[in-house]
């Protein structure tokens, strides 16, 4: 395949994967309309002109347990993906984070001398610092979108680019959209806006929303008129989201925006988030927040003993301390989640505190175009095969 005309084969396999995916391909096909892209993904990356050879909504879970029931799924995927890799070789394979899925087809593309550029790391840095060796063995270039990864791979002679977030770019460049017109009281002033972001996955979402939901009556009582707005991730089962229809019919101001997150932030005061690419999105909006999390027991018993960070959200890891409250396992609980929000509303000096703490994390993400220059590393490695 000419360089005029690569064959790009990309994989990611979540929602946060699929964003990124679909930036890149759009950045890629900008600079080589010709470019043939194919792999594993989404909604979006398909929209953004890939050709999927299968969905990666059917394989998003969280947790060693959670993804043993999609083994068999996995195998399937993998075995068509290496098949087509062998059937019509591409240029370049780009595998973005999801390592548990990627790391199988790494040797696969090894073999076949296909350059390998893996786009968003992988959390070694946090657990499972082993998995540093796979990427030393296989792969061509890092490109990382935190800039404390750089470091780690340079350190282990693994060539790597920080390109920067892609949510710099999405957050500011988007047309901004007031939940104003579609739900007046939301943004009403003064009462206080609470968002909620329970997740992206189905079971990340099963025992996290439920949580929160049963906060709400105790920050209601405490701040009488606070409204609370419920950021819904695309092609989740209504089943879900029951605990909010039950919290509603007992009183509890609640409403839910499907596939808006970065409105409902927009309009919030604080957020209450799910672990994860949210804290990001909510930080680039610099919105005070109080990080959640909860994996099954089994997942967390297993995992625990192999964890390396101190911290588990982002934000607090891009700081370098604490900047925002974090409420994991056990002490993820509605009494907690109540009293990190009210805390949060009746302080407005600790609020803008938090303000500047995130406005910081913003300026280490790198300015936007990080889809851009991760495209333009992607095409010379094209040009350089």
């Amino acid at each position: 395949m000419s360089a005029a005309a690569p064959r790009v084969m990309v994989s990611c396999g979540e929602a946060s994967g699929d964003l990124y995916g679909a930036a890149l391909v759009e950045a890629i096909r900008s600079a080589a309309p010709a470019a043939d892209i194919v792999g594993f993904g989404g909604p979006r990356l398909r929209a953004a002109g890939a050709t999927l050879l299968g969905d990666n909504r059917e394989f998003a879970v969280t947790g060693v347990s959670e993804a043993a029931s999609k083994l068999w799924k996995s195998w399937k995927m993998l075995r068509a993906l290496s098949a087509a890799a062998r059937d019509h070789r591409p240029d370049v394979f780009v595998p973005i984070d999801f390592p548990d899925f990627n790391f199988r087809l790494l040797p696969v593309m090894h073999r076949l001398r296909v350059p390998i550029l893996y786009y968003v790391s992988p959390q070694l840095w946090a657990w499972r610092p082993g998995r540093l060796r796979t990427l030393q063995r296989y792969v061509d270039r890092m490109l990382v979108i935190f800039p404390f990864e750089e470091a780690i791979y340079q350190r282990a002679g693994i060539p790597v680019e920080f390109v920067g977030h892609p949510l710099v770019e999405a957050v500011a460049s988007r047309e901004p959209r007031p939940l104003d017109d579609l739900i007046p009281p939301i943004t009403a002033r003064p009462a206080p806006v609470v968002a909620l972001l329970p997740g992206s996955r189905p079971n990340e979402i099963a025992p996290i929303l439920p949580v929160l939901v049963e906060a709400l009556p105790r920050i209601l009582a405490a701040v009488p008129g606070a409204r609370f707005v419920v950021a819904r991730a695309p092609s989740l089962p209504d089943d879900l989201f029951a605990p909010i229809d039950r919290a509603r019919g007992e009183g509890t101001p609640v409403v839910v925006v499907a596939e808006r997150a970065d409105d409902v932030l927009e309009a919030a005061d604080v957020v209450v988030t799910a672990s994860g690419t949210a804290t990001v999105q909510a930080a680039l909006h610099g919105r005070p927040m109080v990080i959640v999390y909860r994996v099954s027991p089994v997942t967390y018993a297993l995992v625990r003993p192999f964890i390396r960070v101190s911290t588990y959200g982002m934000v607090n890891l891009l700081a370098g301390r604490p900047i925002v409250p974090e409420l994991i396992q056990a002490d993820f609980t509605p009494a907690r989640v109540a009293d990190e929000v009210i805390r949060l509303l009746a302080d407005p000096a600790r609020l803008e505190a938090m303000r500047r703490d995130l406005a910081e994390v913003r300026r280490a993400l790198g300015g936007p175009g990080a889809s851009a220059r991760a495209a333009a590393a992607v095409l010379r490695a094209v040009a350089q095969a």
